[in-house]
């Protein structure tokens, strides 16, 4: 068997050759919502989850569209058009699982305490992390998990 060769000091070590054809590498992603009433959304995902605002979207003069951000977590609401009907479900087959280092019992009390609603409350899961699920005013349910 062939010795490895030795690194010198502060030299880094070798990177294994990418397989071909390379994989996409994707650095971070980022949902977008469409809601009913994007007032009522921002006003939730701001005063109940403590997002903050980092930008809004107008057309018309009226605010079509805005960018959230929790950590390093972005999201964006856009109001709904009604193109598709006013009867279009929302939410319906969508979770975004959010992680944190954050002590998630004292997550969800925060929430609750600022009048939000969990679909569940913190437990353990055998997988390893600690979560919670709540659901958006447009029924976008959101699970928020501490990092395995």
């Amino acid at each position: 068997m062939a010795a490895k060769p030795k690194k010198s000091a502060g030299q880094k070590p070798r990177k294994k050759p990418r397989k071909k054809p390379e994989s996409l590498r994707l650095r971070a992603a980022s949902a977008a919502l469409t809601v009913a009433n994007l007032q009522a959304s921002l006003a939730w995902y701001q005063d109940v989850l403590r997002f903050t605002l980092e930008e809004t979207w107008e057309h018309g003069g009226k605010v079509m569209g805005a960018s959230v951000k929790a950590g390093s977590v972005h999201l964006v609401l856009n109001q709904d058009d009604w193109a598709r009907g006013r009867d279009r479900v929302k939410g319906e087959g969508f979770r975004l699982y959010l992680s944190t280092t954050q002590d998630v019992d004292k997550v969800a009390g925060g929430i609750k305490a600022r009048g939000g609603t969990l679909a569940s409350e913190p437990a353990d899961m055998p997988w390893g992390t600690r979560s919670f699920t709540l659901v958006d005013p447009d029924g976008f349910k959101l699970t928020i998990a501490t990092l395995a």
